[in-house]
């Protein structure tokens, strides 16, 4: 039965479809075995010059760019039409491009690691936090939060994760896509959308986009292994992935299917045990080497996809993206000694002490289908996405010393879900106007979605008393379903107003059902004012709402010697506490670029900008538990949260602004003797500044999370070469310094700089075959490590945190590799 607001769902979907029904049935009974454009082709005069486009460097890869029937040209330029995969080359806007022949160069199997290391404007932690925030690594482009950047796949936005990071570090309090549930050998290539685009791409894009555009092969495919471990003899992980390409029909259709299983076996870089291990003469003599808390998760991972469009003939086609993975994870929590001082362990159970973990088991699918056609002088594209990610959560290796005489150490601790539905119909055409000295690209559209977020209780065991040690499940209070919907449209216009000067407006309407309707913007120009230097400039306003997880999650974190409960923002303790009704983030941004091909095979950009975010969202400050205050306690008994030492919740807390700045180039050197040689090297710093704030939720730690848990600054170089059966890469990054607090409250929460740091990774491949290729590499050569954090800070933290947890590169140390490759 349809109930609420579904029916509008099934409404929108059944119009954007129904439209082009009888057409797509005429077509199938007409086709004909010959073959036949996939889309209509308006050929030009053949007296008038193609328009071409001036962005440099900025194009699609050869394969996607030779497909002609899966391009429309209505006088105009294919990649603005809604039928392309790759983000719309608004040459106003800065958009760079990472092959996936570049990703898999960085020797990193993570989609997202490896996209950091390629591209400097992105930062990203091996270990963004600790407990739950472990299992999910996110990304921080151009500085700002991981909810800022919005992620796109094939050019249609994909569903969030259902991980609320709710554990202190930099990804504290977001809940972001996770790309690297998408198999590396599915990707032809990233876009990243290095500008405010919630006008032109939709909202969450307040720092930019990042566009993952798959593979279209129409034939062949690959199969790649890759064997790795640490320096430190630790950390070995296995990395298998496959994708093959053939073609449907004769009219140019494709199908290409990838694959993707990577096992990593933990890490450990904590420091020894400091205090009390045992309450007896054990204690002199005993290994401290038991904390387990500070390293890479235990983790494996299982993904595929497809990438489909299947012509129908008289312009009709068919297409299909799907993901699906699972994932399987465990993070060491809190050391419990077996010290008659620890009261969160069972020494029947546990004579040595103990080394909880939460464990989590995820599925995690996607699936965008639609229909594309040239229909009233109009490419077309109607599509229907749904994706979901249920995450269960468990402890193991623990106890609740709450229930008496209980044996048991495995607990299901309950599941966070999230759903996107999405249906949505887009339009493009490019047209003359007869005044304009090119034609002007329209495209626009409408959409709708549907978002749930639900949280179910663990097993009452899980929760009951203390909880399990060392991560209680979900308590009653924390069970929720939540649903949102969201209605959109927008219209870009692009043109030219001289034959070297371009504009690009943009305008967006969204109406969200439980928060407001916003209207962000977009206005640009690029001059080409000698050619080939180029000057654009962007205004843009954006914005991004709360997520339904950040409006009603629960957490719960012990730590040694306290606990921090993240309770819901709706919550009656919230509200207590002092939350207000939240709302989203409200943008406006300000860029100046230049863009150049000066000579051949050389290509050189650069930006300057500003991004303010007001109502900037994040966790408040730990409120410590007065046990004098009767009303709270009360409502914590109710809740079962008696334990608690210090509470959280999810707010607005800031208006901040940002100034940045990013530098690129590239150059290709061919020679006859050496062979070919491509340097490339690249810039990105920021500085983020609080204008205001709200006092009473906020605290040192809070804003040092803001303002410096990423740094500030980034600069690489790479040589890539290549010559005949041998190639080699080799690359030098630089990241600035950082600010790391070891807890949010207590005698850890002291700011410690990290200084910053010099790494450098090489590989090198030789050809044994023409389609076989063995490689051997290693990332961070020379084994840096971070700055040690000092024993006066570790030391409150039982010694544990010896580097930065979040540190931009890791604490690891060097990594070697080894890999093979095969083409067909």
């Amino acid at each position: 039965m349809l109930i609420g607001s579904n029916w509008k769902l099934c409404l929108v979907a059944s119009a954007a479809l129904g439209a082009f029904m009888p057409d797509i049935v005429l077509a199938a009974s007409t086709a004909t075995s010959e073959p036949v454009k996939h889309h209509k082709i308006i050929q030009k005069s053949a007296n008038v010059a193609p328009v071409r486009s001036k962005v440099p460097v900025h194009r699609a890869p050869t394969s996607l760019q030779a497909e002609a029937t899966e391009s429309i040209r209505v006088g105009g330029r294919q990649t603005n039409s809604v039928f392309s995969p790759v983000t719309a080359r608004h040459s106003t806007t800065q958009v760079t491009v990472v092959t996936g022949a570049e990703l898999l160069k960085t020797g990193q199997t993570n989609v997202l690691s490896a996209l950091a290391q390629a591209n400097p404007a992105i930062t990203t932690s091996a270990l963004p936090g600790g407990g739950a925030s472990a299992f999910v690594q996110t990304m921080q482009l151009r500085g700002q939060s991981p909810d800022d950047t919005l992620i796109l796949v094939n050019g249609h936005r994909r569903h969030i994760g259902a991980n609320f990071n709710s554990n202190a570090g930099t990804n504290w309090g977001s809940e972001p896509s996770d790309i690297s549930l998408i198999p590396v050998s599915a990707i032809d290539h990233i876009e990243v959308i290095t500008e405010g685009a919630s006008a032109l791409y939709g909202q969450d894009a307040i720092a930019g986009a990042v566009n993952i555009v798959l593979k279209r092969d129409t034939h062949g495919g690959s199969i790649n292994f890759k064997n790795n471990g640490y320096y430190a003899g630790d950390g070995q992980g296995l990395d298998g992935s496959a994708n093959y390409g053939m073609a449907l029909g004769n009219n140019g259709g494709y199908l290409d299917l990838a694959a993707q299983v990577t096992h990593q076996l933990p890490t450990t870089r904590g420091g020894n045990f400091y205090g009390t291990l045992y309450s007896d003469s054990r204690n002199e003599t005993a290994n401290r080497d038991v904390q387990r808390g500070l390293g890479l998760p235990k983790s494996t991972l299982e993904t595929i996809s497809e990438n489909m469009s299947l012509p129908l003939g008289n312009g009709f086609s068919v297409y299909s993206t799907s993901t699906f993975s699972h994932r399987r994870a465990n993070v060491a929590e809190t050391y419990r000694s077996a010290a008659d001082t620890d009261t969160w362990i069972n020494t029947d159970l546990y004579p040595n002490g103990d080394q909880p973990y939460i464990t989590m088991d995820q599925y995690d699918f996607e699936t965008d289908n639609g229909i594309r056609t040239h229909k009233f002088g109009f490419a077309w594209d109607a599509y229907v996405t749904f994706g979901r990610d249920a995450q269960k959560y468990g402890t193991k290796d623990s106890e609740n010393v709450s229930l008496t005489d209980s044996t048991q150490t495995s607990f299901y601790d309950g599941s966070s879900i999230a759903t996107e539905l999405t249906s949505g119909i887009r339009g493009s055409r490019s047209f003359q106007t007869g005044f304009l000295p090119r034609p002007v690209d329209l495209k626009f559209g409408a959409e709708y979605r549907h978002d749930t977020f639900q949280m179910t209780e663990g097993e009452t065991a899980s929760w009951e008393g203390l909880g399990a040690t060392d991560h209680p499940g979900n308590v009653p209070m924390a069970v929720t379903n939540q649903n949102r919907d969201v209605y959109e449209g927008f219209a870009n216009l692009d043109f030219y107003v001289t034959k070297k000067w371009e504009w690009t407006l943009g305008g967006r309407v969204a109406s969200y059902n439980n928060l407001a309707t916003v209207e962000p913007g977009s206005v640009g120009p690029r001059d080409t004012f000698n050619n080939p230097w180029a000057i654009r400039a962007n205004i843009k306003t954006g914005y991004r709402p709360p997520t339904l997880g950040e409006m009603s999650y629960f957490y719960s974190a012990p730590y040694p010697g306290y606990t921090v409960d993240q309770v819901p923002a709706n919550s009656p303790i919230a509200k207590y506490l002092g939350a207000g009704s939240m709302k989203g983030e409200y943008s406006r941004s300000y860029s100046i670029g230049v863009d150049a091909t000066p000579v051949n095979d050389f290509h050189v950009t650069g930006n300057l900008y500003y991004i303010a975010i007001n109502s900037r969202l994040g966790s408040t400050k730990t409120y410590s538990v007065d046990t004098s205050d009767a009303v709270l306690m009360n409502l914590l008994a109710q809740n079962n949260l008696e334990s608690a030492t210090s509470l959280s919740y999810y707010a607005n807390l800031y208006n901040t602004q940002t100034f940045g700045g990013d530098f690129s180039a590239d150059y290709t050197l061919h020679t006859r003797r050496l062979g070919q040689f491509r340097f490339a090297m690249g810039i990105n710093f920021s500085d983020t500044e609080i204008r205001s704030s709200n006092a009473s939720f906020v605290n040192e730690y809070t804003k040092e999370i803001v303002l410096h848990a990423a740094p500030k600054n980034r600069e690489q170089i790479s040589v890539n070469w290549t010559y005949g059966k041998w190639s080699a890469f080799v690359q030098e990054m630089r990241y600035g310094s950082i600010i790391y607090m070891a807890s949010p409250t207590g005698a850890g929460s002291v700011p410690f700089m990290q200084n910053p740091a010099l790494l450098t990774n090489l590989e090198v491949d030789y050809k044994i075959l023409p389609r076989w290729t063995i490689g051997v590499g290693a990332n961070n050569v020379g084994n840096k490590y971070p700055t040690r954090v000092p024993s006066s800070i570790s030391h409150t933290q039982q010694g544990l945190t010896k580097y930065a947890s979040y540190s931009p590169y890791g604490f690891n140390g060097g990594m070697y590799y080894v890999k093979t490759s095969i083409n067909f």
